[in-house]
């Protein structure tokens, strides 16, 4: 597993390697443009360069980009539509560029309607990014549930897909407190292997590709997004210990995307805490003696 955290890269692409490397990361995350506004960035061929020359030379092994959180690929607005389809297609293409694992994206919202036909609107966006696209994978992250967000359980993410044409570079991205806020208990072992297996079945454990490691300030089923440093929430240490000891993630990204101490972000302590815990659940796994403390 690749644990590592979001990053800016704010003064240069190449800047965002430094960032994760101070923090003792194995894998980071950016967003490609600014999350307020809808500039799509292009790099140029020096900036990929750079970047790919300060990835030689660190311990960064991969990089995820996240669409920002103002696509809506659902959308009803042509408007809306065309700009998610033209930042969606960009970070594609940089994710290319830049050699990256993939982009994750959040797949849209039906807001107020209904939920079918806008996985059908959001399909086509996908499909249309994809086929003006080349090589980068694109993961779908499972939702909390908020309001109309498409992606909430796994029968969404398999309609989604299928909405998309099934492409191959076509993947999901696990969120752990996206999981728990949805309803999906991850903090035992016997928890996590029913949720897996329902995901196997839905949509396909070969496609699962990155994972996102956050704890989570309300509890199963709340559908609300509110992300806690790891120990701090409603999963808690050993529910992490669970989630990042799983034998099927072994290999994957793992970004934790927590607020940190001083809320600009997680630190090369938590990290090093993912780690830690990873290596415990382990341990208690071979022991057969893994139980949550409540």
């Amino acid at each position: 597993m690749l644990i590592g955290s979001h990053v800016s890269p704010a003064g240069g692409i190449a800047k965002a390697v430094g960032r994760g490397a101070e923090r003792g990361a194995q894998a980071i995350q950016i967003f490609n443009q600014n999350p307020r506004a809808w500039r799509p960035t292009e790099y140029s061929g020096e900036q990929v360069e750079a970047f790919r020359t300060a990835m030689a030379s660190s311990d960064v092994d991969a990089l995820l980009i996240h669409a920002v959180y103002l696509l809506n690929c659902a959308s009803e607005d042509p408007e809306i539509r065309a700009k998610s389809l033209r930042s969606l297609t960009t970070s594609l293409r940089a994710g290319a560029a830049l050699g990256a694992h993939a982009v994750v994206l959040h797949p849209g919202s039906a807001l107020a309607g209904a939920v079918d036909p806008a996985i059908a609107r959001a399909g086509e966006v996908i499909a249309e990014a994809l086929a003006e696209s080349e090589a980068c994978p694109l993961h779908l992250e499972n939702t909390a549930g908020t309001g109309g967000t498409l992606g909430r359980t796994f029968a969404e993410l398999a309609a989604l897909i299928d909405a998309a044409g099934g492409d191959a570079r076509l993947g999901l991205c696990l969120d752990s407190c996206h999981l728990l806020a949805s309803g999906y208990d991850v903090r035992t072992v016997p928890c996590l292997d029913a949720v897996l297996e329902e995901c196997d079945a839905h949509v396909g454990l070969h496609r699962l590709g990155s994972l996102h490691l956050n704890d989570s300030t309300t509890g199963l089923g709340s559908n609300r997004d509110r992300h806690a440093n790891i120990g701090a929430g409603e999963i808690g240490a050993d529910g992490c210990a669970v989630f990042l000891s799983d034998p099927r993630f072994d290999g994957l990204p793992c970004v934790l995307e927590t607020p940190g101490p001083k809320h600009t972000g997680p630190l090369a302590e938590e990290i090093g805490l993912a780690r830690q815990l990873r290596a415990r659940g382990q341990a208690a796994r071979r022991r057969d003696l893994l139980q949550p403390l409540r």
